[in-house]
């Protein structure tokens, strides 16, 4: 078991060294994007440890003491996905070009796309607390 915990272990390390290289070659000489990649490392870091992940914990905790328990599933899933879309298309709804330009990305409707999704995901939702409350009745 040791020598596949180290044969696993090596190549994680081994990534980890690579990209401390490319950071340091990125960020150092420190100058104005150096500053600006370690801001947001430590910021996005200590924003989600402070702000982000307790205010998930807490909602999910409420979510599953108030939902009935057919819906809590479905409800909690969606509440995932709607905020893993809205994580990737805050890049583009905070600045136009926000991301590097990808073809078709830009040309694109973010905000409608996001709704669209969004409803996509909360329709999925409630057709599946739907179909788990009327499995549930004897």
């Amino acid at each position: 078991m040791k020598i596949a915990r180290t044969l696993l272990v090596l190549p994680g390390l081994a990534a980890l060294a690579w990209g401390l290289v490319l950071f340091a070659q990125f960020a150092f000489p420190l100058g104005p994007q150096g500053f600006v990649a370690l801001g947001w490392l430590a910021g996005g870091t200590l924003v989600h440890d402070a702000v982000v992940a307790p205010l998930a914990g807490v909602a999910g905790f409420a979510l599953s003491r108030i939902l009935p328990r057919p819906w809590r599933a479905p409800v909690l899933a969606g509440a995932v996905l709607s905020a893993v879309l809205g994580l990737i298309a805050f890049p583009l709804l905070w600045r136009a070009h926000g991301a590097p330009p990808l073809p078709g990305l830009h040309d694109g409707d973010t905000l409608g796309g996001l709704l669209i999704s969004l409803g996509v995901v909360w329709l999925g939702v409630v057709l599946a607390g739907l179909v788990r409350t009327l499995r549930r009745r004897p």
